[in-house]
């Protein structure tokens, strides 16, 4: 969530009561720039749902007369709007107590989706896997979308997945706009924008943020087949991608997959972005292939 970089300051809140003692902090999931991730354990969960725990973002309040406080505001509105999807992870809830705000969230047993294909290898060479998990991401995306939300960082660490990877949930709207036209460049992470977000040489001054989103599922596409990134940056200056721009099969020469993937690649990274695959199209090539991998005579 973009607001006042305080982590360093914050203090630790594990074992903390918090809402008049309704939620009682515990482990620490994760922490960033912007703020940390407990645990929570629900003291009184027939006033609020059946569940127990809850993950519960902890975010130093932003001054209400600045522009972090609205972006704030807007990644609650934007991610509640969103969160009945059952590969979103839900808005449960937010408040407020002293210079803190309170996040409530699903609590989703596992790990990032980064963590999965990296450091466990869950995806590797699964084909059945790899498919099934990226039409729930495309769906949520997809949802997302038809409900005028557009992420503008889809990347796998704003992405949970069960210990097994069967199940995926989409997070993190802290980004996310519903504004279809924008015209704030650079905004995401390095590997996943498109060439029109980083906007350096296509001279646009406005891009598409849905169709922003659908190169990022490509680059996210890349990631569980082949743990790699295609590219660091969708920019000449990057040698990887530049070898894409001079030659549109250079993936397939590259990595281990499929020409059948390889065509759906090239639809997704497509350079004009009006002609790039669209979800239904995608969700629908991606469940129609044999497999993503090359032969093994042929890696």
């Amino acid at each position: 969530m973009p607001t006042v970089k305080a982590t360093s300051h914050m203090p630790d809140f594990a074992s903390q009561e918090i809402l008049d003692g309704r939620f009682r902090l515990l482990d620490l999931l994760g922490a960033g720039s912007y703020g940390k991730v407990y645990k929570a354990f629900d003291n009184q969960p027939k006033s609020f749902s059946s569940a127990r725990y809850y993950a519960v973002k902890v975010l130093l309040k932003a001054d209400k007369q600045s522009r972090d406080y609205e972006m704030q505001l807007r990644e609650l509105k934007l991610h509640k709007k969103v969160s009945f999807h059952p590969n979103i992870v839900t808005f449960c809830g937010a408040f407020e107590e002293n210079d803190y705000l309170f996040v409530v969230l699903e609590y989703c047993e596992g790990n990032d989706l980064f963590t999965a294909i990296v450091d466990k290898g869950i995806f590797e060479r699964n084909d059945q896997l790899i498919k099934s998990s990226y039409v729930k991401l495309v769906d949520a995306v997809y949802y997302c979308h038809q409900q005028g939300v557009f992420h503008r960082d889809l990347k796998p660490e704003n992405i949970l997945c069960s210990v097994d990877g069967s199940d995926i949930w989409l997070a993190d709207f802290g980004l996310s706009t519903n504004r279809r036209v924008c015209h704030d460049f650079g905004c995401g992470s390095k590997a996943y924008m498109s060439p029109e977000c980083i906007g350096k040489e296509t001279n646009n001054v406005i891009y598409s943020a849905p169709l922003n989103d659908i190169w990022s599922l490509g680059v996210i596409l890349v990631n569980l087949v082949t743990q790699h990134n295609p590219w660091n940056y969708a920019h000449s200056s990057d040698p990887c991608f530049d070898a894409f721009l001079a030659n549109r099969d250079s993936l397939r020469d590259a990595l281990p997959i499929s020409d059948s993937l390889n065509s759906i690649l090239k639809r997704i990274f497509d350079f004009n972005p009006v002609s790039r695959i669209n979800l239904p199209t995608l969700r629908n090539e991606v469940l129609s292939l044999e497999t993503f991998y090359a032969p093994n005579d042929q890696i």
